[in-house]
């Protein structure tokens, strides 16, 4: 007796109080899924607006209760989810979808969070979701204010073009009632070009980078760093692939009207590019520091 005393070690009496947990829950969870299934069965067979009576009467549960063992047997029936967890916490992953679920459950580690701590965790993962959409939701009226300035300004370079033409053919034609009323019509626009152009330089520029064109590596770099972000659905990551993708699309931005401005004037081109390399020379050395 005394040698079987000397070998129960505190470690040997932990391993078995977390074995008899373990079964504990497995069968207190089983058993949810078997009355969860029963309950569905007697259901469909109680007369309409009798269930409430019903369960009151026969197995005491609330309405709140029953739905529980019943989504608890239809969605768990056949997911891998289950494992370890307790009553409580399979409930809790009810917040979850049914398609992320399992993943979910393994990155939080479920079965080893207290029933408050997964309820926060899930809490926390429906507020991230939340916010991705805003942001979401923010990048796409950026992405349609930016085009809609894009066809706002190719329409008045367009505009600008076709009433120099006829300007130059209504004098020509010795026209200088048409030739007026074309000068002015000219002025006017050229006037709204040199405003969307101060806009535009009021705005932040943020780009990675200079360049006629994003070369092939940057290209791969961008979609390496897209993947990576979509790889997870914290808050901080959402945030950053979408303000990433803002700074992509700033970027590409930026390098059209470069090119609209080396056409109509090189030497202002060759100024405003090299006010731009020089502030991407000092977001790198802060990247880098």
């Amino acid at each position: 007796m005394s040698e079987l005393t000397t070998t129960r070690t505190p470690q040997v009496i932990a391993a078995e109080i977390r074995s008899i947990d373990m079964q504990t829950r497995e069968i207190v969870l089983r058993s949810a899924i078997e009355i969860g299934k029963r309950l569905i069965e007697a259901k469909a067979l109680v007369p309409h607006g009798d269930w409430g009576t019903w369960l009151e009467a026969n197995v005491q549960y609330s309405q709140s209760t029953a739905n529980n063992f019943m989504r608890i047997a239809e969605e768990y029936k056949d997911s891998q989810t289950l494992g370890n967890l307790s009553y409580s916490q399979a409930v809790a992953l009810l917040g979850v979808p049914a398609d992320e679920r399992e993943q979910f459950a393994a990155e939080v580690g479920a079965e080893n969070l207290s029933t408050r701590e997964l309820q926060q965790a899930i809490k926390e993962k429906k507020e991230a979701e939340k916010q991705a959409k805003k942001l979401e939701a923010e990048l796409k009226k950026i992405q349609q204010d930016a085009e809609r300035e894009r066809k706002e300004r190719e329409a008045l370079a367009e505009r600008v073009a076709q009433l120099q033409t006829e300007l130059a053919d209504a004098k020509i034609a010795g026209d200088a009632e048409e030739a007026q009323k074309l000068q002015a019509e000219l002025a006017a626009a050229q006037a709204k070009v040199k405003q969307l152009e101060k806009e535009l330089r009021s705005k932040p520029i943020d780009v990675p980078a200079v360049v006629e064109k994003i070369p092939e590596e940057v290209e791969r770099e961008l979609a390496e760093l897209r993947k990576k972000a979509a790889q997870t659905d914290s808050a901080a990551t959402v945030k950053f692939r979408l303000q990433f993708d803002q700074l992509v699309v700033g970027f590409r931005e930026l390098l059209a009207t470069l090119a609209e401005i080396q056409t109509a004037d090189p030497e202002t081109h060759a100024k405003y590019k090299g006010a731009v390399l020089g502030l991407i020379g000092k977001m790198s050395k802060t990247l880098e520091g």
